[in-house]
């Protein structure tokens, strides 16, 4: 099965808060509301360096896909 690499997701439960979940390598959810980053993988300290140069394009990727998806609904 071919999962999207970006999904939208919230709760009921957190009536206020939007996320964003990237499916693959590494896997995270991201709040959009306020940046937040649950990371879903473990990291070693090698994996350090790659993660730091990785992050900010993967979180710019996650919020250019959340305002297209919600400006398509509108």
């Amino acid at each position: 099965m071919e999962v999207p690499k970006f999904l939208i997701a919230d709760s009921s439960s957190l009536q206020d808060e939007i996320f964003v979940l990237h499916t693959e390598y590494p896997r995270f959810l991201l709040n959009v509301s306020n940046d937040e980053i649950l990371w879903l993988e473990e990291f070693g300290k090698e994996d350090q360096d790659e993660l730091e140069k990785i992050t900010e394009e993967l979180i710019e990727e996650a919020l250019a896909f959340f305002d297209t998806e919600i400006e398509s609904l509108e």
